[in-house]
């Protein structure tokens, strides 16, 4: 099925699904969390909610670190996370008697991207990593127009930006100049309006910029499975427990398992778990 298909496909059903639960007592899953794993959650509760048009799946895009806060204090069901719970979030989640139980929904590349004027298509996590350091500062320095680098970070509550920081920068910091953006979306965007630019986006957000090769491999769903990209994590949906067996949470978290998960997955560029 095309892309455009199932987008079609995925609005009607949409509409439809809400048509059917008006004036209803419906049953609701709130998720809360990651920009990056937000379209993907969003994506599922629109197959979702066709299926079930007795349940409301309502999403919020909060970034990791508030998804997890969120789940704890019990104002969401589940906690989209593009990095894994750190061991103070887990132990505070415990000591408020939940049990952060995570379920890896897809595969993910950090793509490094620039806008599509600039010739550069390449660079090492050396180069990477000294941008970001401030070390390097104009683009004629790795071949490019003689133009300063604008370079752009996420804020630290981001899971992009805490998987970004462990990767690339290792235990160095990301330069205090640096520019910063508040989700995916507004890196790509700041990043495509922005000749000079460099950013970096999960993904599913590289439409309209260029995501460079790193050490001579390009972030591909394939060199993301094989784990020859450097830059590459798992996305997670945290919930309090394992869900019930056959409830709407426990149905809603295995979608990634079946073929028509993974075909949202896929058609979202991001990397399936399982292959069909």
């Amino acid at each position: 099925m095309s892309l455009m298909t199932r987008k079609t496909m995925l609005a009607v059903a949409v509409l439809t699904s809400a048509m059917f639960a008006c004036g209803q007592d419906t049953e609701k899953v709130v998720i809360d969390g990651s920009s990056t794993v937000g379209p993907i959650a969003k994506a599922f509760a629109t197959y979702f909610m066709a299926a079930n048009p007795d349940i409301n799946v309502t999403v919020s895009e909060s970034g990791s670190g508030n998804g997890a806060k969120s789940m704890v204090a019990g104002n969401c069901d589940i906690a989209d996370m593009s990095r894994a719970m750190k061991p103070v979030e887990f132990k505070h989640a415990v000591e408020n008697d939940v049990l952060p139980v995570p379920h890896v929904v897809a595969l993910d590349g950090i793509a490094l991207v620039t806008h599509l004027s600039n010739p550069v298509q390449e660079l090492s996590m050396e180069q990477i990593r000294d941008i970001y350091l401030g070390r390097i500062r104009n683009w004629s320095e790795l071949g490019g127009p003689a133009r300063p680098i604008v370079v752009i970070t996420r804020d630290t509550n981001s899971g992009t930006f805490e998987s970004f920081e462990k990767l690339v920068m290792g235990d160095k910091k990301i330069m205090s100049g640096a520019e910063v953006v508040g989700s995916n979306g507004q890196m790509r965007s700041r990043v495509e309006s922005t000749p000079a630019a460099i950013g970096y986006v999960g993904l599913g957000f590289v439409e309209g910029v260029r995501a460079l090769t790193i050490d001579g491999v390009e972030p591909t769903p394939r060199a993301i499975k094989t784990g020859d990209y450097p830059v590459a994590r798992p996305l997670f949906m945290y919930t309090d427990g394992y869900p019930e067996l056959g409830s709407a949470l426990y149905r809603f978290v295995t979608i990634y398992l079946s073929s028509e998960g993974q075909e949202i997955v896929e058609d979202l560029g991001f990397v399936p778990v399982t292959s069909y």
